[in-house]
């Protein structure tokens, strides 16, 4: 499978009987990483018939270096489902934390998929505060009763992806793909720069994002 999922229950649950998922995360992040481990078998909800798509990011979801070309858009096409493109370009962890509450609101989505990292990684910032920001926004998430799928991104440059992505998503209960966007930013041909994808890299995404929300159930009648 291109993705994991741990039970979403938690979503239903009052926040105050569940600890602060931030305070968690920086308290995991001062621990030594280690291996990625696999995250803990379960489903995603089917997505209503008419179930709007938030995929919420930086440049990765807007669509820079792809000609026209975005996930987002190719999405859509593959699942049937309208897909709000929110990416911001440039943008980081901290300010999709103060960002994600509004568009939550006003799309109303029933599903969120939500990529941020990479600009944080360019500007050196400690991976704790990476987790806090990303762990803060699964808790807006949750509070809205929106079902995630995170997806996870490698450091400009890297080989493998940070075991942070893996952490936060058994914290926060939540499905995660690590090889959607990582694959195809590890792959020089499928890249229009040191960052971003090329129109095929975004098409490649697109597909590995279907085939996530399929295997975790979102797209069970399709």
């Amino acid at each position: 499978m291109a993705s994991e999922l741990i039970p979403n229950a938690f979503l239903a649950s009052p926040r105050s009987v569940r600890s602060s998922l931030v305070s968690r995360l920086l308290a995991a992040a001062l621990l030594t990483i280690g291996a990625i481990a696999p995250a803990l078998a379960g489903e995603l909800l089917p997505l209503a018939d008419k179930a709007v798509v938030l995929a919420f990011g930086d440049s990765l979801t807007s669509g820079i270096g792809g000609s026209g070309e975005n996930y987002p858009q190719r999405l859509a096409t593959l699942i049937g489902h309208e897909v709000i493109n929110a990416g911001v370009p440039g943008e980081t962890t901290a300010q999709g934390r103060e960002r994600l509450s509004t568009v939550l609101r006003d799309s109303r989505p029933g599903l969120l998929i939500l990529c941020l990292g990479v600009n944080d990684f360019l500007r050196g910032v400690p991976e704790a505060q990476i987790a806090a920001n990303l762990g803060a926004m699964l808790d807006l998430a949750a509070d809205a009763s929106v079902p995630v799928l995170l997806l996870a991104v490698p450091a400009p440059g890297a080989s493998q992806i940070d075991p942070l992505f893996a952490r936060l998503a058994r914290l926060g209960q939540v499905r995660i793909d690590l090889h959607a966007m990582a694959d195809t930013l590890m792959q020089p041909a499928l890249k229009a720069g040191l960052v971003h994808p090329n129109a095929e890299g975004y098409r490649q995404i697109a597909k590995a994002v279907a085939q996530s929300l399929r295997d975790g159930g979102a797209l069970i009648s399709r």
